[in-house]
C-alpha cells in the first residue's frame, strides 16, 4: 500500500488507495462489480470501500490459521471502526477507505461491527449444524448489514429500503449456501440448519458425512423456499423505492437469483463444480435491469 510521509507519522495516499481497491474488486469476477458500476464515482468508490472490508474480514474467518490469531485479526478491525467514529485515524489501509463514507452517508457503526461479528462466527470453529435462530442471526449479520450500509450510499434513502436489505441480504445468502454446500463441506463447514436436516433424517454431525446423505438435495429444497420467499418480498420492497437509486440493488438481486434457478435446475444436489452465472449473463443482467 503506497504510504506518503508527513513529519513522523505516514500518511495514506488517498488516490492510490481508491485505485488499489478498484482493482482488487475488478479482478474478484463477482457480481458486485458489475452492479456497482451503475453508480457515480463518489457513490460507486464507497462501495467498493464497503467491497473490500468485507472480503478482508471475510479472509481473516476463512483463511487458514488458529482461532486466536484471526481473533486479534478482527479484534484490529473493531478498533479501527472504534477509531473512525472517534474521529482518530486508523491503522489499517482499507479502514482507511471507509472514513470519507462513513462520514458522507452517515453509514451506521453497528452495520459495520456487525459484519465483524458475523465472521468471527465462522472464524471460531465454523458453522456446522446451526438452528435456523443462528443461521438467520448469520445472515443478518454477513449479509444484511452490508445491504443495510449499501442503501445509504445508493441515494434516496428511505425505512422500505432497510426491508429491501433485509430481505435481499437473505435471500443473496441463502444462495450462496446452497450454492456453495460442497464446497464448505470440504473445509469442515454446513451452513444447513439442524432442523431441515433432522426433519429429513439427516442425524450426522460430520459435513461430509452429510454430504453423501441421499436426502439432502430435500434439505437443499426447504432452503430453498425460505431463500424464494426473501427473493419474493425483496422485489415486493423494491417497488416502493427510488427505481434508479436502487438499481444497483436490484442487478444484483437478479443476478444471485439466475444463480439461484441454476441450482434449482440441478434438483438441489451439491456438486464440486459450483454454478456460476457467466460473464456475458451478468453484461446482460446489467444492461436490462440497469439501464431500463
Amino acid at each position: 500500500m503506497n504510504l506518503v510521509e508527513t513529519g513522523t507519522e505516514p500518511r495514506i495516499d488517498e488516490a492510490t488507495l481508491r485505485e488499489e481497491i478498484e482493482q482488487r474488486v475488478r479482478r474478484s469476477g463477482s457480481s458486485f462489480y458489475w452492479a456497482m458500476r451503475l453508480m457515480t464515482a463518489e457513490r460507486r468508490a464507497a462501495m467498493y470501500a464497503i467491497y473490500a472490508f468485507c472480503r478482508e474480514v471475510d479472509d481473516i474467518a476463512d483463511e487458514p490459521g488458529e482461532p486466536a490469531e484471526k481473533r486479534r485479526g478482527l479484534a484490529a478491525w473493531r478498533d479501527d471502526i472504534a477509531a473512525i467514529y472517534d474521529g482518530k485515524r486508523p491503522r489499517l489501509p482499507l479502514a482507511a477507505a471507509l472514513v470519507r463514507p462513513v462520514a458522507e452517508f452517515e453509514l451506521p457503526k453497528a452495520d459495520l461491527l456487525a459484519v465483524v461479528d458475523g465472521c468471527e462466527m465462522d472464524a471460531e470453529d465454523g458453522m456446522v449444524r446451526p438452528s435456523w435462530v443462528v443461521l438467520d442471526l448469520y445472515c443478518d449479520r454477513v449479509a444484511c448489514a452490508v445491504g443495510r450500509l449499501s442503501v445509504r450510499i445508493f441515494g434516496d434513502f428511505t425505512p422500505r429500503c432497510l426491508d429491501v436489505a433485509d430481505h435481499q441480504g437473505r435471500a443473496l445468502q441463502l444462495t450462496n449456501i446452497l450454492r456453495d454446500v460442497w464446497a464448505d463441506a470440504q473445509i469442515g463447514r454446513l451452513y444447513l440448519p439442524d432442523e431441515a436436516l433432522s426433519a429429513h433424517g439427516i442425524d450426522a454431525g460430520e459435513p461430509l458425512a452429510v454430504l453423501a446423505h441421499p436426502a439432502l438435495p430435500l434439505v437443499c429444497r426447504d432452503v430453498a423456499e425460505v431463500a424464494r420467499n426473501h427473493y419474493r418480498e425483496a422485489r415486493a420492497a423494491m417497488a416502493d423505492c427510488s427505481r434508479s437509486a436502487m438499481r444497483p440493488a436490484t442487478v444484483m438481486l437478479e443476478m444471485y437469483h439466475a444463480i439461484f434457478q441454476r441450482c434449482e435446475a440441478t434438483g438441489w444436489r451439491p456438486s464440486p463444480v459450483p454454478v456460476r452465472v457467466p460473464t456475458a449473463v451478468k453484461l446482460w443482467c446489467a444492461l436490462r435491469h440497469g439501464l431500463f
